[in-house]
C-alpha cells in the first residue's frame, strides 16, 4: 500500500484500529510474499512516534504489516535530536504523510515525572532527561488546573506535537505544504482503542467522540 494523502493514511490507521478493538484483525502485509515484495525499498504510510511501554505495539494495535508503519519509540514519546532526526528522515526521503504522536494512559514516564516535581528529587542516571522532557507538559496542566495522570497524559502528547513542529523546519514545511499531517493520539490500555486529542492541520478529520483540537497552523 502507498498513500500520499494525511487524511487517507489518518483513516487506515483509525480502520485498523477498530479491527483490533472488535477482535476481527486482517493482520496484512504480513505474509511471506508481502516480506518479498518490501525488501527492496518501503514506503511506509505513517510515522509513529510512539511510547516505549510494552503494551503499546504499534503494528499490534493498527492492525497493520512490514512496511506499513515507520516507528520511533522513546520512554514517554520524548523528542530529542535523534526522534526528530528518523520523523525528518521518513516525511522527506520516504514521502510518508502522516506524523502520529502516541501515548497512552497511566504513562509511567508522566507519573515519574509528576513524582519529581511533587518531592523536589530528580531519579538517577539517564531517567532524568526522560522527566525533565516530560516537565513542561507538568507545568501547563498545572497552569490549567489539571491533576489527574491521564489529563496530563493528553496535554503531554499535544505538547509533543508541538514540539516536532516548532523543532523540525522539515516537518513543519511539509505540513505547510499540505503534504503531511501531525496527529497526537492517546492509547487506552484496557479498552485498546485511540483518541485522537491534538491534530495540526485541524482540517484532519477526526473519529466520533475523538477530542481533536489545533495546537498549532
Amino acid at each position: 500500500m502507498t498513500l500520499t494523502d494525511p487524511t487517507q493514511a489518518l483513516a487506515e490507521l483509525q480502520a485498523g484500529n477498530r479491527r483490533f478493538v472488535t477482535g476481527a484483525p486482517r493482520h496484512p502485509n504480513q505474509d511471506s510474499v508481502h516480506r518479498a515484495a518490501v525488501a527492496d525499498g518501503q514506503h511506509p504510510f505513517a510515522v509513529i512516534v510512539g511510547c516505549s511501554d510494552s503494551r503499546l505495539a504499534a503494528e499490534i494495535i493498527f492492525d497493520r504489516g512490514l512496511g506499513d508503519l515507520f516507528v520511533v519509540r522513546t520512554a514517554g514519546h520524548t523528542a530529542g535530536p535523534e526522534v526528530l532526526g528518523s520523523v525528518e528522515y521518513a516525511v522527506s526521503v520516504l514521502g510518508t504523510p502522516l506524523v502520529v504522536v502516541l501515548g497512552h494512559d497511566s504513562c509511567g514516564a508522566v507519573q515519574a515525572a509528576r513524582d519529581a516535581a511533587r518531592t523536589g528529587t530528580p531519579p538517577d542516571g539517564h531517567l532524568r532527561a526522560v522527566v525533565d522532557a516530560v516537565a513542561p507538559s507538568l507545568r501547563r496542566a498545572a497552569e490549567q488546573g489539571v491533576d489527574d495522570v491521564n489529563g496530563i497524559v493528553d496535554i503531554h502528547i499535544a505538547h509533543t506535537v508541538e514540539a516536532l513542529l516548532a523543532n523540525s523546519a522539515v516537518l513543519a514545511a511539509a505540513v505547510a505544504d499540505g503534504r503531511c499531517a501531525v496527529v497526537g493520539m492517546s492509547y487506552r490500555l484496557a479498552a485498546g482503542e485511540v483518541q485522537t486529542v491534538a491534530a495540526v492541520p485541524s482540517v484532519v478529520p477526526a473519529q466520533a467522540g475523538d477530542r481533536a483540537t489545533a495546537v498549532a497552523g
